[in-house]
């Protein structure tokens, strides 16, 4: 018999009390989904979501009974949030699909577990741990956990055909769980629907794809992706620009213990081109901050990695130290990977190593002067102020900062008076 029982997240005092609140009385709640699946594969467990047979109203009514805190998260479709000691559990109404069309469904609560779990998309995510901790399987996804299969429940299309954002899972929880070739069926029914991605909301299709970026090693998921057509559906600047540098990417990260960056990632597979890569954060819908990333490694300069180090700084100084960062992962990844063997190329890694320290140590130095300096400098207000500290301020950098305060007021006097 497979169980969790001796698992700590299990055993959890918070958890129990839940469990043995909605068990009671005629009720039943299983935990389910990837607490269940995490645990069965020695990875952490984060969430902890929970099915039961009772209505979302009776749910909340014995959370409130209990003095449990019940915030109602997603009451019209069956989903209560409970809250002990500011640690959340989202409790779900068992469920059946009543219509769906592929972006959103309409269901019906439901009393069956079969039911319930033949509903959902994957047979490693339809696993369920009772209060006991026997864990319950109904579609086969213990077999599949084992062999590190991702298989759809079920008919693969008519999985699909439910919710289309379920091909990008496919690829993500296989990027994430699985072993040797993508399943067959699988895969041949996401090529099969691949045109119906662009029916989905962008910030979908992101938040899929930024979490399979951010698996340990993308490379397997993101080849199947380009060699089916799905990832020239989600990301057409790939077409000609490959997917060829993320094993030497992933390699590097492992290597020299880098954190698994999804926007780098991104980057190592899109052109550096700034207007391309405006239109594609426009087009999913990325965040401020992540525009402004990819904008930063699009615009920062390739370095030469026989650069003094002077000139390093004046380059910090004027192009975003971030993009800068961006470029010189990217290239010490590609010189790592033609390394082995090749003492020009390591000779090189370790030059951009020490790039790439630089950069991260990087603190802008603040030009000293300003607008005020200049007005009692005797300059009259307008242009000519902006045009003498500019001025000023490229001779500072171009003198690797070495002038102070006191020697750029004296020049500051005689460019005024000349």
């Amino acid at each position: 018999m497979t169980s969790v029982a001796g698992e700590t997240w299990f055993r959890d005092e918070a958890l129990g009390r839940v469990l043995s609140l909605l068990n009671a009385d005629g009720g039943e709640a299983r935990v389910v989904g990837g607490a269940v699946r995490n645990s069965l594969m020695g990875l952490p467990v984060a969430d902890i979501d929970i099915a039961t047979t009772l209505l979302p109203e009776a749910v909340v009514e014995r959370a409130n009974a209990a003095d449990i805190k019940a915030v109602p998260t997603g009451i019209a479709h069956g989903t209560v949030t409970l809250v002990i000691d500011g640690k959340p559990f989202e409790i779900t109404t068992l469920r059946r699909d009543v219509e769906t069309d592929g972006r959103r469904a309409r269901v019906a609560f439901s009393e069956d577990w079969q039911a319930d779990a033949e509903r959902r998309d994957l047979t490693i995510n339809a696993l369920y741990a009772s209060a006991d901790g026997k864990v319950v399987d109904l579609v086969g996804g213990l077999a599949d956990l084992e062999r590190r299969n991702i298989r759809f429940i079920g008919d693969a299309a008519t999985r699909i055909a439910e919710d289309y954002l379920r091909i990008l899972r496919f690829f993500r929880f296989f990027a994430h769980y699985g072993s040797g070739r993508p399943d067959a069926d699988g895969l041949r029914a996401c090529a099969g629907a691949r045109s119906k991605i662009a029916t989905l909301s962008a910030e979908r299709v992101w938040s899929e794809m930024k979490k399979l970026l951010s698996a340990n090693d993308p490379g397997r998921a993101l080849l199947w992706m380009r060699q089916v057509g799905i990832l020239t559906e989600v990301l057409p600047e790939t077409e000609k620009w490959g997917i060829d540098a993320v094993p030497a990417l992933v390699a590097a990260e492992q290597a020299l213990g880098w954190s698994a960056d999804p926007l780098l990632r991104l980057a190592a597979i899109v052109p550096p081109d700034a207007a391309r890569l405006a239109k594609l954060a426009e087009r999913l819908r990325l965040s401020k901050a992540e525009a402004a990333y990819l904008q930063a490694w699009a615009t920062a300069p390739v370095v030469k990695d026989d650069m003094s180090e002077a000139g390093f700084d004046r380059l910090l100084y004027r192009h975003d130290p971030v993009g800068v960062a961006a470029r010189l992962r990217l290239a010490l990844a590609v010189a790592r990977g033609k390394a082995e063997g090749d003492f020009e190329e390591m000779a090189r890694s370790a030059r951009i190593g020490k790039l790439l320290q630089r950069t991260e140590k990087w603190k802008k130095p603040a030009f000293p002067l300003g607008g005020t300096d200049a007005l009692a400098a005797g300059v009259s207000a307008g242009p000519r102020i902006g045009e003498l500290l500019g001025t000023l301020e490229q001779e500072w950098v171009e003198g690797n900062f070495a002038a102070d305060r006191a020697k750029l007021l004296a020049r500051l006097k005689d460019l005024a008076n000349a």
